[in-house]
């Protein structure tokens, strides 16, 4: 019998006599038939060439699939009886698919150990941080529907696992980064505090002690500053910058309100009350690329070029593989006349992003792809 699942295909066949026998502690039963996965291309199984990796893909892909099936446990103690060290390994295969860049890979990849190994913790945990360095990929390049799409994911996979019992300390300490990034300052001081419970890494410890600290003094956790962070990043401007001028009313020497305030005025054209707000946010110590990107926006719109070209300098140093950051060094360089450098920003903008369509329309116009 052939089945089909998600594009894969499944035969199920007789245990073979051959490995009829004990692994261990576990044992065989040869009433329940084997899924064996066909290598590419095959519309049958050639018995001759049946091997372990395609009986073990099998079972992984059908118990991915149907991990409540009738034999899933079953073909999870065979093939951890089999490949003991699956965990670690797949683990592994995962975060280097993710480092390079193959997030959907590594997103089988973790989707697969899910179906083994249903009440991991690590699992889930990796599978959070690929689901959200994926968003961030797509932030640096400027993408912004597939950010959000992403960013989504990456939410949901966060409150599942806060959502399940005694999440790992790390769950709850990476949780708070996350949502620091998505000015949710109050779920962050949250999981901060969670991780303080529960962690022993000195390390972490003291980083969330700090973080912890800096919401209270700031006051990041006040209602008004999340409504106008999500007013703003559901495309209401008008509601976002009320609010965040009401909480820098109260609040005037919090960066982070300026920012999301220049923010809201930029989305709406504003340039130069915009422009005004990033300065201010930066003046009271406002870190990260997104200031300075931000202000050249604005400072290129007003025809601030060279003021506009020392904002992108400064938030290239402190983001050296932002593509958004690149891009806009490269329009700046065009507006100034200096093609040859406005070329090279574009060119290394599609070693990071082969598809940038900013950088790709450039270079093919120039004839220089």
């Amino acid at each position: 019998m052939i089945a089909e699942l998600s594009g894969d295909r499944i035969v199920y066949l007789s245990v073979p006599q051959s490995l009829r026998r004990d692994y261990g502690d576990f044992v065989v039963d040869p009433s329940i038939p084997l899924p064996v996965e066909l290598p590419a291309g095959a519309v049958q199984l050639d018995a001759e060439k049946l091997s372990w990796e395609m009986i073990l893909s099998g079972m992984i892909k059908v118990v991915a699939r149907e991990p409540d099936g009738e034999d899933a446990d079953y073909y999870r103690k065979f093939v951890l009886a089999v490949k003991p060290d699956i965990l670690g390994e797949f683990s592994e295969a995962a975060i280097l698919k993710a480092r390079n860049g193959d997030y959907h890979m590594a997103l089988e990849i973790l989707h697969a150990l899910r179906g083994l190994f249903p009440d991991s913790g690590a699992v889930l945990l990796n599978e959070a941080l690929v689901l959200e360095e994926e968003a961030d990929s797509y932030e640096r390049a400027g993408r912004e529907e597939d950010y959000e799409k992403a960013s989504d994911a990456a939410f949901a996979a966060w409150k599942h696992i806060l959502s399940t019992d005694n999440p790992l300390p790390d769950a709850y300490f990476n949780a708070g980064f996350f949502f620091m990034k998505r000015g949710n300052f109050a779920k962050a001081k949250e999981c901060f505090s969670d991780y303080l419970s529960t962690g022993e890494d000195t390390r972490k410890r003291n980083k969330a002690s700090a973080i912890v600290k800096e919401i209270d003094s700031r006051e990041l956790d006040d209602s008004v500053f999340k409504e106008a962070f999500d007013y703003i990043r559901l495309g209401e401007e008008d509601k976002g910058i009320l609010k965040a001028r009401d909480f820098l009313e109260r609040h005037p020497g919090v960066w982070n309100g300026w920012f999301v305030l220049g923010w809201g005025l930029r989305r709406l054209e504003r340039w130069a009350d915009a422009s005004a707000a990033f300065r201010k946010a930066a003046e009271l110590g406002g870190t990260g690329a997104d200031i300075h990107n931000e202000l050249a926006i604005c400072q290129m719109e007003l025809g601030e070029l060279p003021e506009a070209r020392k904002s992108l300098t400064i938030a290239l140093r402190e983001e050296p593989e932002n593509i958004k950051v690149m891009s806009n060094l490269g329009i700046v360089a065009l507006r100034m006349g200096r093609k040859d450098e406005a070329a090279s920003f574009f060119r290394t903008v599609l070693e990071f992003e082969p598809s940038d369509p900013v950088a790709r329309s450039y270079l093919e116009s120039a004839g220089t792809l």
